[in-house]
C-alpha cells in the first residue's frame, strides 16, 4: 500500500518533495492534498505536476482547514515546506492529528517554539524527520568518514567561513527571510546547514554560543552611507531598480507564475529591494561554539562576497583536515557582455579540495566520487532515504531526526541571543538536548 502525504506549503521548496512523490517514488508514495495560504500556487503546483508527471489535481486546502484536510483525506506523512516562523504549528498540529512529518529545515526559528515541538513529540510519538541535504553530499560524507576512521584523531577545533555571492546572498534581503520574525535570520535559517554538519561530523553537542553580527552591506542605511540617492521599494514598475545591479527583474514564465501572478492572493512581493526598509536581519555574523567533547568552532558567514563557497579546517590530536569548496568563483555584472575580454580570465574556476595531512607526513589530497544534482549531490541521496527508508546500518548515521534538527538550530537561536544581551549564552538554559 502507498504511504499517502500531503504537502503545507507550495514555494520553491516544495517542489523538490512534489517531484519526488510524483516520479522518483511515485510506486509507494501518493500526494493527496495540498495546503496553502495562496489559492494560485497551489493550482500552480497541481497543473505543473499533471503537465510534468502526468499526475491527477489532487485537493487544495487554505491553512484554516488544515485538521479538516488531515482528517479527511488520513495522511500518513505531513511535508511541511511553508514560512519558517510557521513550521512548529503544523508539525506539532500534524503530529497531533496521528501523522508522522518531514520538515524542512530550520526546524524552527526560536527556543520556545522549539520546546513546543519536542513536548508535542514526546506527547504523540510520531516521528520528525529534519531534511539536511548538505549531509548526503559525498565531499561532505567523505569528511565525516575521515573523521570517523580516526584520520585526524580527536578533533580539538573546527574553522569553518561560508561565503554567499551577491546572487544567492542578496536573494536572502528581498524575499521573507529579511524579516527576522520570519526566519530567525540567518544563523538559524541558512547556517543550521552549517552548523548540523559541524554537530554531525564532529559527533557531539553544542554547550556554549558567543556570536557578533550586523547588516553592514544590505538595508536602506548602509546604501545611503555608500552614496546611494536613489531608492525603489520593488522591481516591478520602478525605473530607479533599471540601474540597480541587485535588482531581480522576474522574467522567467514559471516564476513569473509562482510569485508575480501569485501577489493578489497574499500580497508577497518577490522583487523587493535589498536596500530597502525593513531589513532587520544580519548579513555579517561571526560565532564561537563550545561543545561537550572540549572542540571549539569558531564559524563565519558572509552573504555579499564576490565568489560562494566554503573553506572548513579541522585541527585533531593526530593531524589535520583542509576542505575548499568554491561553488561559483565569480559573477558577471547584470548587463554586461559574457565575451568581455575583461571577463575571459577570472582565476580559479569552481574547485572542491579536501587535504589529509597527518602529523609527520606530507599532506595528500583526497578523493570521491562525485554526486549529481543540488547541495553538492546531495538531494537525490537524501530524498531516496526519506521516501525508502533510512539504512540501519549506516555507520555514520547520516540520516536526521528531531534531535539533530534541535542541535542545529540551537546554535543559531544561542547566536540570536547573545547578539541581543552581547554575552555567552549556555544552550541548556535555552533547551535540554539530552532530553529531547
Amino acid at each position: 500500500m502507498k504511504k499517502r502525504y500531503v504537502i503545507v506549503g507550495t514555494g520553491g521548496r516544495s517542489r523538490m518533495f512534489h517531484e519526488a512523490i510524483s516520479s522518483t517514488f511515485k510506486d509507494a508514495c501518493e500526494l493527496v492534498g495540498l495546503c496553502d495560504i495562496n489559492g494560485v500556487r497551489m493550482d500552480l503546483a497541481n497543473r505543473w505536476a499533471q503537465e510534468k508527471f502526468g499526475q491527477k489535481p489532487v485537493p487544495t486546502h487554505k491553512p484554516g482547514e488544515f485538521d479538516a484536510m488531515v482528517k479527511k483525506l488520513k495522511p500518513d506523512v505531513v511535508v511541511v515546506t511553508c514560512l519558517d516562523r510557521l513550521h512548529h504549528h503544523y508539525i506539532i498540529r500534524a503530529m497531533e492529528l496521528g501523522c508522522d512529518v518531514i520538515s524542512e529545515k530550520p526546524m524552527t526559528v526560536d527556543d520556545e517554539k522549539a520546546r513546543e515541538i519536542i513536548q508535542a513529540k514526546k506527547r504523540t510519538g510520531r516521528n520528525l524527520t529534519v531534511t539536511f541535504n548538505y549531509r548526503y553530499s559525498p565531499r561532505n560524507t567523505k569528511v565525516k568518514e575521515l573523521i570517523h576512521s580516526g584520520a585526524i584523531g580527536d578533533v580539538v577545533s573546527v574553522h569553518f567561513e561560508w561565503m554567499l555571492d551577491t546572487a544567492h546572498g542578496a536573494d536572502y534581503f528581498r524575499r521573507w527571510h529579511r524579516d527576522k520574525r520570519n526566519s530567525g535570520g540567518l544563523l538559524v535559517h541558512k547556517s543550521t546547514h552549517h552548523f548540523d554538519l559541524v554537530n554531525w561530523w564532529i559527533d557531539s553537542v553544542p554547550e556554549e554560543v558567543f556570536a557578533w553580527g550586523r547588516l553592514a552591506f544590505y538595508g536602506r542605511e548602509n546604501a545611503e552611507r555608500r552614496g546611494v540617492s536613489e531608492f525603489y521599494q520593488r522591481v516591478k514598475g520602478s525605473a530607479v531598480a533599471a540601474k540597480d545591479p541587485f535588482a531581480l527583474n522576474i522574467e522567467d514564465p514559471a516564476t513569473k507564475e509562482m510569485y508575480l501572478d501569485a501577489e493578489k492572493d497574499d500580497g508577497y512581493q518577490r522583487d523587493q529591494s535589498v536596500f530597502g526598509d525593513g531589513i532587520n536581519i544580519e548579513d555579517t555574523m561571526s560565532v564561537l561554539v563550545k561543545y561537550r567533547n572540549r572542540a571549539v568552532l569558531t564559524y563565519s558567514l558572509n552573504a555579499f562576497c564576490p565568489w560562494e563557497g566554503y573553506r572548513v579546517m579541522f585541527n585533531g590530536t593526530k593531524g589535520r583536515i583542509e576542505m575548499d569548496i568554491v561553488e561559483r568563483p565569480f559573477l558577471i555584472p547584470k548587463g554586461a557582455d559574457p565575451a568581455d575580454p575583461s571577463y575571459a580570465d577570472k582565476g580559479e574556476g569552481e574547485k572542491q579540495v579536501i587535504r589529509l595531512q597527518r602529523l609527520w607526513q606530507k599532506a595528500e589530497n583526497i578523493t570521491w566520487e562525485e554526486g549529481q544534482g543540488g547541495h553538492g549531490g546531495g538531494d537525490g541521496r537524501m530524498l531516496k532515504e526519506i521516501f525508502e527508508g533510512a539504512n540501519p546500518a549506516d555507520p555514520l548515521r547520516t540520516a536526521a531526526n528531531h534531535v539533530d534538527g534541535l542541535k542545529s538550530i540551537i546554535v543559531g537561536i544561542a547566536g540570536n541571543h547573545s547578539l541581543n544581551r552581547g554575552l555567552p549564552v549556555r544552550v541548556k538554559d535555552l533547551v535540554d538536548i539530552d532530553q529531547a
